[in-house]
């Protein structure tokens, strides 16, 4: 019997299930030595008749296994792409590749990209050569978008003088203002966060100390904590704080002072001798605003290597913030010290609008505010307070809203 050679030599043979992308399915009877190549072409022979007559429709399909999803070589066997008996394989069509642009076409892509490119500096310099010259003044055009906050303290110490000259005028003047400043050392002695506090006396601290904490850091307790903290072996911890002394005495001065125009022999006299109390009345108010720096703020912006003096005019005209100090140490320094206790234009249309408001003219003649702007200046954080109370509010009110009209226009 005569038995071929590759017969005898043939490895093992494996059924696989293939199908395309058609949906035809069928199995091929391959051996491991088998390369994918040709197994493609008895796919191809199976599924699409005729298309061997093509040479490129071998090299347009490609064989994928099914389970792994694998793209199987054309070079390799069976074997060596690790086929398994009853494995499914896909046959699919490759995708055609893109046709190469022409020559016309790429141009016109390349002139497109030119077009949307962002002009360099050098063509920017050759548009804009005939254009004539304009200096912006940067400080002025800042100037324009004017913040509320840096203006209303320009606001307030002009307003504070109209107060002062109006109040003056009141014969009752020296009266009003002890009750009027009365009030307020006693909102000072009972403004106090009651959450706060709580919080504070909670964690086991002191009443007393809690509430001086308090004061001395704007009623933060974070911030209040560390002081308690820092000062716990203090033995000065419950000293009173620097006023307190001052303000009694003051007060007390003004009592006697008051006794004493009151018995006065005339009237001209007692005039003279109240302007004079009036005056010490204003002083005792200016001192109450006298700036407090945050000794930890100057500690810490001080081991930055800056000088303690211009570390205070820093966290003066910051409002104790340490922050903003220190970008203000570093970048120009505006606005400067000195700039904070100067007021705003009297001629500008502005302060006009605000002196010819009338809520804003009623408001002047009322004592309480006038020592609502000092506070405000002393702490801008007590504006929100100022702003809910029944006397000041409406008047805050009024120049906010000439603030908005006239920063619009």
């Amino acid at each position: 019997m005569f038995v071929q050679e590759e017969k005898i030599f043939a490895g093992k043979v494996l059924r696989l299930h293939v199908c395309s992308a058609e949906g035809a399915e069928w199995l091929e009877e391959v051996s491991e030595d088998t390369t994918v190549e040709k197994l493609k072409e008895r796919c191809l022979k199976h599924c699409v008749p005729g298309s061997l007559e093509d040479p490129k429709s071998i090299t347009h399909h490609k064989l994928i296994h099914a389970t792994s999803e694998k793209v199987l070589t054309d070079t390799k066997t069976v074997l060596e792409e690790n086929i398994q008996d009853k494995d499914v394989l896909l046959l699919i069509k490759k995708r055609a590749p893109p046709p190469l642009p022409k020559m016309a076409d790429v141009s016109a892509e390349e002139k497109r990209k030119q077009e949307q490119k962002a002009p360099d500096k050098d063509a920017i310099l050759k548009a804009t050569a005939n254009l004539p010259s304009r200096s912006v003044d940067r400080t002025v055009a800042h100037h324009n978008m004017r913040d509320f906050q840096t203006e209303l303290r320009k606001i307030l110490v002009s307003l504070i003088e109209v107060a002062q000259k109006l109040l003056a005028l009141n014969p009752d003047a020296v009266e009003l203002f002890k009750k009027a400043n009365a009030m307020l050392d006693e909102d000072e002695e009972d403004r106090v966060d009651e959450i706060a506090l709580r919080q504070l006396t909670e964690m086991g601290f002191p009443e007393t100390r809690a509430v001086k904490a308090l004061r001395l850091n704007h009623m933060s307790v974070t911030q209040a904590m560390e002081w308690l903290i820092e000062h716990a072996e203090d033995p000065m911890v419950d000293a009173p704080l620097p006023g307190q002394t001052s303000s009694e005495a003051a007060a007390e001065a003004g009592a006697s002072s008051a006794e004493a125009s009151a018995a006065g022999p005339s009237s001209e006299t007692g005039g003279e001798e109240a302007k004079d109390e009036l005056t010490e009345i204003f002083k005792k108010i200016r001192r109450k605003r006298e700036f407090r720096p945050d000794p930890r703020a100057v500690i810490a912006l001080m081991e930055m290597g800056f000088d303690e003096k211009e570390v205070i005019d820093a966290l003066r005209v910051n409002n104790n913030q340490q922050n903003a100090a220190c970008e203000w140490l570093l970048g120009d320094r505006k606005p400067s010290p000195e700039d904070l206790d100067k007021g705003i234009d009297t001629n500008s249309p502005l302060f006009q609008a605000i002196l010819e408001n009338p809520v804003v003219q009623l408001g002047l003649t009322n004592p309480k505010t006038l020592l609502a702007f000092e506070d405000m200046l002393e702490n801008p954080l007590n504006s929100t307070q100022w702003m809910n109370d029944p006397e000041t509010g409406p008047v805050m009110l009024q120049i906010s809203r000439i603030f908005q009209t006239l920063n619009r226009t």
